[in-house]
């Protein structure tokens, strides 16, 4: 059984998730600091996680080179909780934003 306290933290960290997509989105349109690709796929695969789930095991599209990469960096982390994905996701982006002085 979830305390509430469990609960309003949870809410906490579904706030700040929604709240910071929607930055990560204008940062990667034009924002100063670009993340590295690298960071790009991990943020990728974590807020597919987090939003979608399990990523299935093959990825659609046949040939599409991004694609197939975006693909490996959601199944990297398959069987991880909703909750866990939005809380990494939140860590590497404040975590970039410390590094590079971005105001989040």
């Amino acid at each position: 059984m979830t305390s509430n306290a469990d609960r309003m933290a949870i809410s906490a960290l579904e706030q700040r998730f929604g709240e910071l997509v929607g930055k990560v989105r204008a940062l990667l349109a034009d924002g100063p600091a670009q993340p590295s690709s690298a960071l790009k796929l991990e943020l990728y695969g974590l807020f597919r996680q987090a939003r979608d789930g399990d990523a299935p095991a093959r990825a659609l599209g046949g040939f599409d080179f991004l694609g197939g990469l975006k693909h490996s960096a959601w199944l990297a982390n398959r069987g991880m909780a909703s909750h866990e994905a939005m809380r990494r996701y939140v860590e590497a982006i404040e975590a970039f934003a410390r590094e590079r002085g971005v105001d989040l």
